[in-house]
Formats: C-alpha cells, sequence, structure tokens
C-alpha cells in the first residue's frame, strides 16, 4: 500500500476527529447508522443501475490497485531497453529470446518476441498501440465508477438531510426535538461530502495518474521495441529513451500529447 494514501487517509480524520474534540462535541454523535445506509446504500444502488455487473466485481480490485504504489520506474525500464538493444547490436535481434526469460514487464516481452518473430514494424506498431488502446479504455472505467461513487455519495447524503427535515417538521409539536432532529438530519450530509472528498474522489484521481504513468511506460516501451527492431545504436536509444524519462509530470492530456510527439 502506499504510505501516503494512509497518511493522509489517517490525517483527514484526525483532523475531523480533533475538530469535534476541541469543539466540546461527542465523537458519538456523529454515528447514525440509518445516515450510514442512505448515502453508501443509495450511492451503490445508483452504480448498480448505471454500470454493468462486472465493472461493479471489479470495484474492490480497483480501489486496491488505486491504494498501491504502483508507478513504474521509467528511468530502470530505459536502462533495460538500452541493455536489449546492446544485446541485438552485438549478437542479432534473435540473440534476444534468451534474455525474455530476465524481462518481467509483459508488455515489454510481448513486444519484444513479436520483433524476434520478425514480425513486420508496423504490425509490432499496431498490435501493442491497441493493447496500450484497451488498457486505457479499462482504465476509464475504472475511473469512471470511482467519480460517480464520488458524486453519488454527497447526493445521497442531500437526500438523507432532506428525508430527515421532513420527519422533523412533521414532529414540531414537541420542540424539544428539534435540535436532535436537525443535527440528525446533517449527519447525512457530512457522511456523504466525508466520503467523497477525504477517500473516494483522491483514489479516482490517484488511479487517473497512475494510469498516465503507465501510459507512458508503455510509450517509452514500444519506441524501444522500434528502435531495437530497426537496428539503431543502443547510444541512439538511450538519448531517445531519455528524452522520454525527463518530461515533466504535467497535465494528463499535456503530458501524453507530448510523449507522443516525441514518438512520431
Amino acid at each position: 500500500m502506499d504510505p501516503t494514501s494512509l497518511i493522509g487517509l489517517l490525517l483527514a480524520i484526525a483532523c475531523m476527529v480533533y475538530s469535534v474534540s476541541a469543539s466540546g462535541g461527542s465523537l458519538a454523535s456523529l454515528v447514525d447508522y440509518p445516515s450510514l445506509a442512505i448515502v453508501f446504500g443509495g450511492a451503490l444502488a445508483a452504480c448498480m443501475i448505471g454500470f454493468p455487473a462486472k465493472a461493479l466485481r471489479q470495484l474492490p480490485r480497483t480501489v486496491a490497485r488505486s491504494l498501491r504504489d504502483s508507478a513504474p520506474d521509467l528511468g530502470q525500464l530505459a536502462q533495460t531497453l538500452v541493455r536489449l538493444a546492446e544485446t541485438a547490436r552485438r549478437d542479432g535481434i534473435l540473440a534476444l529470446e534468451k534474455r525474455l526469460d530476465e524481462v518481467d514487464d509483459p508488455f515489454l516481452k510481448r513486444g519484444m518476441q513479436l520483433a524476434i518473430d520478425g514480425v513486420r514494424p508496423e504490425m509490432v506498431e499496431e498490435i501493442l498501440q491497441n493493447e496500450m488502446d484497451a488498457r486505457t479504455a479499462r482504465h476509464l472505467e475504472d475511473k469512471s465508477l470511482l467519480t460517480q461513487i464520488g458524486k453519488f455519495c454527497p447526493a445521497f447524503g442531500m437526500i438523507g438531510t432532506l428525508l430527515g427535515l421532513i420527519i422533523m417538521l412533521g414532529q414540531m409539536a414537541d420542540p424539544a426535538t428539534i435540535g436532535t432532529g436537525m443535527a440528525v438530519a446533517l449527519i447525512t450530509t457530512l457522511y456523504g461530502l466525508v466520503a467523497s472528498n477525504a477517500f473516494i474522489l483522491p483514489l479516482a484521481e490517484k488511479l487517473a495518474i497512475q494510469h498516465r504513468a503507465e501510459l507512458v511506460a508503455m510509450e517509452i516501451t514500444l519506441k524501444g521495441i522500434l528502435s531495437i527492431q530497426s537496428g539503431e545504436s543502443p547510444r541512439v536509444v538511450e538519448q531517445k529513451l531519455n528524452a522520454f524519462v525527463s518530461l515533466p509530470v504535467a497535465a494528463p492530456a499535456a503530458r501524453v500529447r507530448t510523449v507522443r510527439r516525441v514518438a512520431a
């Protein structure tokens, strides 16, 4: 698990606990199970309506992946491709087959196998690009699911608050219950906002960042394989790939567009 995700979540909880305690409030007053049911049950129901069952079954895996620190090491990937280029330049591209067992990245291994088998460069590029597009579509679906849950939680929090206010107004004959009823009504809004902004939406954004890093790694791999297949010097391959590695972490679309301009 990425320690920054855990630290961030604990920090958010600690800040809220401190705020309640410093204000003289009781943490027990913030626990309301019907409100939890409205917010999380309602958000889950909305996702079941709007997303296919396959996407929902993948939700635990998606959350687990977003919590991991799975950013690829671009520098190490570039060095691996340079070493493969040196082997290919020295002993021929067929000699790379003996080194495939040393490669852990399935995408790199698949691309190198295509090159070793003599598949035309344009076909290698098309096959690997199709895999990149498929992975992008899958990641976008995962992020979309998390983003929608992040939107549904505050919405159902407001629904719960409105229900609570309706019930409270129906009991106006007893003024002593108004304060308690108002507090309970507002708890659902609190649950929805906290769940969305302290956990779900940050995870969705982190998933998007991980995908962008993975896409850059795949672009580097594709460029390296095509360079090796064309017989370019290892030094030239290294300089090309280092241009990718040195790209700044920019906005999502900007970085991907920059990578593809370099690869063109």
